[in-house]
């Protein structure tokens, strides 16, 4: 069974910063991209960024030049280093890896559970 889980949201003032990790866990053979999306109240899910297993990145234009996706590859782990935050950037914020477990056949899209970021003075 292969599991995201996600940590680092909160409360974040305008022009703060937040950090999200989500870490894949589980009986995993290989991890291709992973991504990060959120959900505003009222909204569409929406990308927000991606990166390859190889390290390839794309932004929403909406985040370019203030977030920063990465990954650990040794720790099946995902970061988002969001600076410069708005309060339009306040939604809940889920992960997603394409992942191949162990003596499956092929890989599929796995979700984690969320994590709410809140931009508020």
């Amino acid at each position: 069974q292969v599991q995201l889980v996600e940590s680092g949201g909160g409360l974040a003032q305008p022009g703060g910063s937040l950090r999200l990790s989500c870490a894949a866990s589980g009986s995993i053979f290989s991890i291709n991209s992973m991504g990060w999306y959120r959900q505003a109240a009222g909204k569409e899910r929406e990308l927000v960024a991606g990166i390859t297993s190889g390290g390839r990145t794309n932004y929403a234009d909406s985040v370019k030049g203030r977030f920063t996706i990465s990954r650990d590859n040794a720790k099946k782990t995902v970061y988002l280093q969001m600076n410069s935050l708005k309060s339009e950037d306040t939604a809940v914020y889920y992960c997603n890896g394409d992942i191949m477990a162990r003596l499956s056949r092929g890989s599929y899209v796995y979700w984690g559970q969320g994590t709410q970021v809140t931009v508020s003075s």
